[in-house]
């Protein structure tokens, strides 16, 4: 049987489920997903293997009208997913109607790769709000195949991956077989901490933050970790610490946890804050963090 491999990155607007479908595909919490929007900053790559296959699967940003560096940063990682598809995936949630930039729009239509349009959500609709929603995006996507799928409920995912997996070109893996992401531990380390940040805390904040793991010690039976919180102002470090040091130590305690779960062992987890003016604008700052290459 031919072995087939190749790239299949998952686009769309900022919400409708990239993160969500990606895991499930996976089987692994590689994304972080919370109800906040631009929760995705980098380009994340699971790999799903088979005997005879390799999918080489990449969440991206939600796309948006960039304000400030780090947004552009986050765009280009998007445009670089048109680059490297053997396959598009394109998703949007029941209620859409455009994708947010007119650029990205015409890559879509215009694409000479397959092109999957999943319709995610519909466990939120009716039987004639889909039929209505299906007609539109035939419309809209006419080189689209399109399928009806609820990412967080598991409903048509399987059917989806297989179709995906039809759609591979054929051709040796990328990556070992035992590889699951392109990321180093330290990226999940942060990427863990950060998602504690966006579920607890309100307006900027989550926003204003970056992690930045310095020490990664794996002993036998312990992980020992310290990581730096980031932000852009002191009012902000005073918000990420809490009363007596409440806030921070919550954050702690619930990445600790997560992360004992990811990588199957106790974590000594340190966590401190520091004030780093204006990184999100600073070129050296982003290309520091991984957002510019």
């Amino acid at each position: 049987m031919a072995h087939k491999a190749g790239f299949v990155n998952i686009i769309g607007n900022p919400n409708v489920g990239k993160s969500t479908l990606m895991n499930a595909f996976v089987g692994e919490k590689l994304s972080i997903i919370t109800s906040k929007a631009q929760t995705t900053r980098h380009r994340i790559l699971g790999i799903v293997n088979g005997e005879d296959f390799q999918a080489i699967l990449s969440d991206t940003p939600g796309i948006i009208k960039p304000a400030y560096q780090l947004q552009q940063s986050m765009m280009d990682f998007v445009k670089s997913a048109f680059e490297d598809a053997d396959v598009l995936v394109y998703m949007v949630e029941i209620g859409e109607r455009e994708l947010k930039d007119e650029a990205f729009f015409n890559k879509i239509i215009h694409a000479e790769i397959p092109v999957l349009l999943l319709l995610n959500k519909i466990d939120k609709s009716n039987q004639e709000e889909l039929e209505e929603q299906v007609e539109l995006w035939k419309e809209k996507v006419p080189n689209a195949e399109i399928m009806p799928v609820s990412a967080l409920q598991g409903f048509n995912v399987a059917e989806v991956f297989n179709r995906i997996v039809e759609l591979l070109p054929e051709g040796p893996a990328f990556y070992p077989k035992d590889t699951l992401t392109d990321k180093p531990e330290r990226f999940f380390v942060n990427e863990i901490i950060r998602e504690k940040i966006l579920m607890h805390y309100k307006k900027e904040i989550p926003y204003s933050v970056e992690i930045d793991t310095q020490e990664f010690f794996e002993e036998e039976e312990i992980i020992r970790m310290r990581s730096v919180i980031m932000v852009e102002r002191e009012t902000q470090k005073g918000i990420i610490i809490g009363h007596k040091g409440s806030a921070l130590k919550r954050v702690g305690v619930e990445a600790r946890k997560d992360l004992e779960k990811f990588f199957g062992k106790q974590v000594h987890l340190e966590l401190y804050v520091k004030v780093n003016k204006n990184w999100r604008s600073d070129s050296n700052q982003l290309k520091r963090f991984g957002y510019n290459d």
